[in-house]
Order: C-alpha cells, then structure tokens, then sequence
C-alpha cells in the first residue's frame, strides 16, 4: 500500500508538470510568435520606405519613414502594437544596400548600440537570408530589386524583454507549482490512504490467521490418511483424499503468498546469493529426480546487498514453478557481469513461443496451469525483484520456458 501510495503522488505530480509544460509551452510560442509578427510588419514598413513614391530604386541616400509609404493606423491601439503612430519614434534600426558589384549604401541609421561600419559588415552578412532573428533580439529582413540588396536591422530589445521575463516566470513557476503539487499531493495523500491501509492491515491479518487455521486441519488429516493406508493399505478414496488435501496445501500455501512480502522496504545485508541458490536448489533436489527432471546449473561465485530470507523464498516458488511444468529437463544459470548479477531459470514446455509477463499479474495462470493454481507464484517472486530494484521477464524460445533475473 506504501508503494501504491508513492505511485500516486509520482503520477499526480507528472501529471500536474506536464500540464504546465504544455499549458504554459503553448502560451510562450504564442508570445514568442507574436513578437515575430510585430517585428516582421516593422521591418517590412522599414524597407519599403526606402523606395521612391514611384516605388523605384532610390539613387542616393534616403529611406526615412517619414517621408516614404509608412500608413500609420492612426486608430490604433497607442503604443501597443507595430501600427501605433507612437512606433516611429522609438524605432532603434539601420537599412544597408548593396548594388550587384557588392557596393554598400546606408539608407537610414537610427541606432545606437552598433557603429555604422559595424552596421554594413553586419548586414552584408545577412544579405543572402530571408528574415529571421540575429544575435538575439535583433530582427532582420532582407529585399531584393532589380539587382539591388536591401538589409534591414531592427533592435527588438525592449519588446522582447517581456517574451523572456514571462519565460523565467513560466520556468520558474513550473518549478515551484510542481514542488508545491508534490507537497500537498504528499500531505494529502497520506490521509486519502488512510483508510485503504487499515482495510490492508486487516486483509494481511485476516489471511494470516486463515493460514494458520488451515495448515493444522491438513496436517492432521494428512497424517490420518497416512495411518489408513499404512494398516488397511492404499485405496481409491485414500487417494483421493491424498490429492485433494495437496490442493488444499497448495492453496494455502498460495494464498499465503499474498502476505510473504509486505511493501515495507527488506533489511538489506550482503549476503551470498549464489549460494543461497544452491541451497534452495539442493534441498528440492530429490523431489526434481522424482519428477522425472534434469537440472543443470551454471553458478557463478556473487554477492547481493538485499534480504536473504525474501529471495531465499523467491528462488523455491522458482523451483515450486519448475517442479509443476517441467517436463524432463531444466536449467539454472547465475553470472556476475559488471556490478551487475544476472539469473535464467530454463524448462521445456509445450507453451507457443512468445512473451508471457503476464505470469507475474496476480491471479493469473498461463495456458498449461494445474487444476487448482491461483496464479500467486511468480507475482510474489516478482515483488521481491522490484523491492531491490530488479527487473524480471518470463518468455518461452525454442519451446523453453525462460525466467530472466536482472538484478
């Protein structure tokens, strides 16, 4: 529940970024946008005003707003927009031509930030582009006509200072509202589970206490079958009862499974995970040479910081696993590689080749289950590996069912 808890804040918080991301992305693109726009409707004035009232090529310098084809919207919004009457006076600009042999004339240099030798070199720099933005702020257009190069420079300074003061802001609080979320996301969610834990706590409780009651009755009955058989020898109905107690066991034993490992974070200690699998697998031993399987191991010499006990019951659900659906052969490989300890559990099976992750949703079995499996096994093995960080896969190749560990 600890952990479905944490999911929840993690989700929520990703969620609530994500939107102010977009929200926020959106709304800076438009401002960003708009002053493009703005600046564009300017410099393309600016330019034009450089033409003669014929609209010819002027001959000598020239190219002031006010005396060209400026169309001031005299009704505007003041000094709002690129159409104000009050644009003029604050424009901070300069306009270069260059004849075919590459000859500059300034047209107008009204700005102060770049010297006018400075100016031309600049714009003879821009004068094979388009339109677009140079050295930040500044935005620039060029014009071509019958052979003559018009560059235009226009310092947007001021009105991008807005654009990227609501940028910081937008970044800023992104920031603080995604810190925010997390916090009271964290505060609330601890009284929003409040209650889904206690309901948890009594479920865990309640599925222990069953075990318990369950496994005595079994046992008992169990040994009396046994006692039967033993003075009146084996019968149909002995055996029967025989298998239904091993049903009744593994339910048990599967339903106790729900509560093997709580979401509280193990005791980690180093331990030899190597050998720990050669104990699990030497203590099955015998039952896997009943059953008719060889198993083959290949284990190297590893060390895990982690809790010994969980694994411990990891690995014999594992070999639980194995025992019910091998058919005559298996495999187990451990190798150390790189910090990093990687595990394969191998046995035949008549399963189709494929994927089968789904072995490790709880309560569900794959086609080839036993009559009577619930489907806990491989979730409770895959609780563990998540509890340290791990990563488990199921697949079957080559008609082999393949557990892969990576830890």
């Amino acid at each position: 529940m600890k952990k479905t808890r944490r999911k929840f804040v993690l989700y929520a918080v990703l969620a609530v970024f994500a939107s102010l991301v977009i929200l926020l992305g959106i709304i800076n693109i438009l401002i960003f946008s708009t002053a493009a726009d703005d600046a564009d409707k300017l410099t393309e004035k600016i330019i034009r005003a450089s033409f003669g009232p014929d609209g010819a090529v002027p001959s000598n310098q020239g190219g002031d707003p006010s005396q060209g084809d400026w169309n001031f919207d005299k009704k505007g919004l003041g000094p709002m927009g690129p159409d104000s009457p009050e644009t003029l006076n604050s424009l901070r600009y300069f306009t270069v031509s260059f004849d075919k042999d590459g000859n500059s004339t300034m047209l107008a240099y009204r700005i102060s930030a770049v010297e006018m030798d400075a100016a031309v070199e600049w714009a003879r720099s821009l004068k094979k582009e388009s339109t677009g933005w140079t050295r930040g702020t500044y935005r620039y257009r060029v014009l071509k006509r019958d052979g003559v190069t018009f560059v235009t420079v226009i310092d947007q300074g001021r009105e991008m200072l807005s654009a990227y003061r609501i940028l910081i802001y937008s970044l800023c609080g992104t920031a603080l509202g995604t810190i925010l979320s997390f916090v009271i996301l964290r505060l609330v969610s601890k009284k929003l589970f409040a209650p889904l834990e206690e309901a948890d706590r009594k479920q865990r409780k309640f599925i222990a206490a069953a075990e318990q009651e369950f496994k005595l009755p079994l046992t008992v009955i169990n040994a009396d079958i046994e006692i039967i058989e033993r003075e009146n020898g084996p019968s149909e109905q002995t055996r029967s009862v025989h298998r239904q107690v091993n049903k009744m066991t593994m339910l048990v034993r599967n339903v106790g499974a729900l509560r093997m490992f709580d979401e509280d974070k193990p005791a980690h200690q180093s331990f030899a995970i190597s050998e720990t699998l050669k104990r699990v697998l030497e203590k099955n031993a015998e039952r896997l040479s009943q059953a008719g399987v060889e198993l083959t191991t290949d284990l190297d010499n590893a060390s895990f910081t982690g809790d010994e006990a969980a694994f411990e019951k990891a690995f014999g659900e594992i070999t639980e696993n194995i025992l019910k659906y091998a058919e005559t052969k298996a495999s187990v490989s451990l190798k150390s590689q790189n910090g990093r300890i990687k595990l394969e559990f191998r046995n035949d099976t008549s399963l189709a080749d494929g994927g089968y992750d789904q072995a490790f949703d709880r309560f569900v079995t794959l086609e080839n289950a036993l009559e009577g499996s619930a489907g806990l096994g491989l979730p409770s093995v895959k609780n563990v590996i998540d509890m340290h960080n791990g990563r488990v896969h199921a697949k079957v190749e080559n008609s082999s069912f393949v557990l892969a560990i990576d830890l």
